[in-house]
């Protein structure tokens, strides 16, 4: 049994992590948050710490005997309370650390992630010399319950719409980009092996790519259309238009995340639906397998069979 810190544990991504590690019960379980712990919270192996992310000191007395930190902090572009973080960390001798990465393995085109790309280079530049903290990026790609909008397929994850539309199907493209990839993996899928990576006794890689599976534009418009059982609307976008912003199209997908204030979801959501679609270009969303290799006996949910269960009776 080990203690593990969550920092930003009241995220939903983060939730179905904790539901996990609760319910395996190996492990002591530290919610940090900036608030007060909500009336009512308590789950048995989870002590919830109000934390000062803006005071290392007060981070290292919390992190005192804590085994493992996972992250999943959303910070300004510098990536200010995340340093302060790996500094506790570093500070109070913590073994592991995931800084807040849960998403594509490029950030090519996803401005919103510049506090990602200052998380890597802090922790590269940490260990050049020699190995101060052991890390892993857990980069699953996209969750594959984002297809399933507007229908919940998991206990916590918000559900938004992509540019995928499943549920009325269409979809918004890159012109030229049907051959682009895309890793897709379940977040359930994400919180079983991260679950197995706190068990995993070798050391963990620096890069931590997660591949639940991975499929063209073209497959995954042929695998929509086979569920769903009728040809998909696609409009197909120019990347320059997309880069400029000036882009058109009948339909914007609304990407409602609970971090964007309600009255900036429309504009947020067509700057997000660009940088993804070129992002995707880029290869940002193909994301590599070191967890799949270092773990493997287990057995990753497949979109057809976790489309096809989700779509099933749907109109």
């Amino acid at each position: 049994m080990v203690t593990i810190a969550i920092a930003g544990g009241s995220g939903n991504v983060a939730q179905e992590i904790i539901d996990v590690l609760v319910a395996a019960k190996k492990h002591e379980i530290l919610l940090l948050s900036r608030k007060d712990a909500p009336a009512g919270s308590a789950t048995q192996g989870v002590k919830w710490v109000k934390a000062n992310y803006a005071d290392p000191k007060q981070l290292a007395q919390i992190l005192q005997g804590v085994h493992t930190v996972l992250s999943f902090i959303q910070d300004d572009p510098e990536s200010t309370v995340q340093k302060n973080l790996i500094d506790a960390a570093v500070q109070a001798g913590v073994k592991r650390f995931a800084p807040s990465e849960w998403s594509s393995s490029g950030l090519e085109h996803l401005s919103w992630y510049a506090y990602k790309a200052e998380s890597r280079r802090y922790l590269k530049e940490l260990n050049k010399d020699k190995k101060v903290l052991e890390y892993t990026l857990f980069q699953p790609g996209l969750f594959l319950n984002y297809l399933t909008s507007p229908h919940k397929s998991s206990n916590h994850v918000h559900i938004m719409e992509t540019p995928f539309d499943f549920n009325r199907r269409r979809a918004l493209l890159l012109d030229g980009g049907d051959d682009e990839r895309i890793t897709f993996t379940t977040v359930q899928d994400l919180a079983n092996v991260v679950a197995r990576a706190i068990d995993f006794e070798g050391e963990w890689p620096v890069v931590g790519g997660i591949r639940g599976a991975e499929m063209s534009i073209r497959e995954l418009m042929a695998l929509g259309e086979k569920i769903r059982g009728a040809p998909f609307k696609i409009e197909k976008l120019k990347a320059d238009e997309l880069e400029s912003g000036e882009w058109k199209s009948t339909w914007i997908p609304k990407l409602d995340h609970p971090s964007i204030p309600p009255e900036q979801v429309d504009m947020f959501s067509k700057i997000i639906v660009a940088g993804m679609l070129l992002a995707i270009s880029a290869k940002a969303y193909s994301c590599s397998d070191e967890w799949n290799r270092l773990l493997p006996d287990y057995k990753f949910t497949q979109p057809e069979e976790f489309l096809s269960e989700a779509w099933g009776g749907k109109p």
